[in-house]
């Protein structure tokens, strides 16, 4: 292993971006519009109570929006929505202008097509360096299994292969 280099933000980049991730979309509709952005640092955090997070960076113009919103949509982007992903990346509001996207009573905004959807709220924030870690209160859920992830890898967008053994449990588990 050689010498680490914690303060260059490219390096930092690199190593973290080892680690593969699913990409969500985070969104809530505003003033009668859907408002969005892209976040690859969504994990499940807690079963009882239900709490997802996400991670957002400081200085977001959208985040201070999407915030005050009582209910906040997570979608869970599929294979095929790379295009969707780069959309709610972006700068600017029109990020929904092509994009197939459904409503909830509450303004969820969720996109269509994605493998899996949960209706949050926010439930507590935490300031950590130069992101914002949001704690989600999921209040509703659904998911298609049929709906492949899309997976952000190496700066990189990938599509998972299956892997021919046998199935196991998985990690976490006791």
């Amino acid at each position: 292993m050689s010498n680490v280099r914690v303060h260059d933000p490219e390096e930092l980049r690199r190593v973290f971006g080892t680690f593969p991730t699913g990409v969500t979309s985070v969104a809530a509709l505003t003033g009668g519009i859907p408002l969005g952005l892209a976040a690859s640092s969504f994990t499940s955090v807690s079963l009882d109570p239900p709490i997802v997070s996400v991670c957002v960076k400081h200085g977001s113009r959208t985040w201070p929006r999407l915030r005050a919103a009582s209910r906040l949509g997570i979608s869970v982007l599929g294979a095929h929505q790379e295009e969707a992903s780069r959309r709610l990346a972006a700068p600017g509001d029109d990020r929904f202008a092509t994009l197939p996207w459904r409503v909830t009573a509450g303004g969820a905004v969720f996109v269509e097509g994605s493998s899996a959807w949960l209706e949050c709220s926010v439930h507590q924030e935490i300031s950590v360096g130069d992101h914002d870690v949001v704690m989600l209160r999921v209040h509703e859920l659904d998911a298609d299994p049929a709906v492949a992830p899309l997976v952000f890898h190496g700066s990189r967008y990938r599509q998972l292969q299956p892997v021919p053994a046998a199935v196991t449990d998985g990690p976490g588990r006791d």
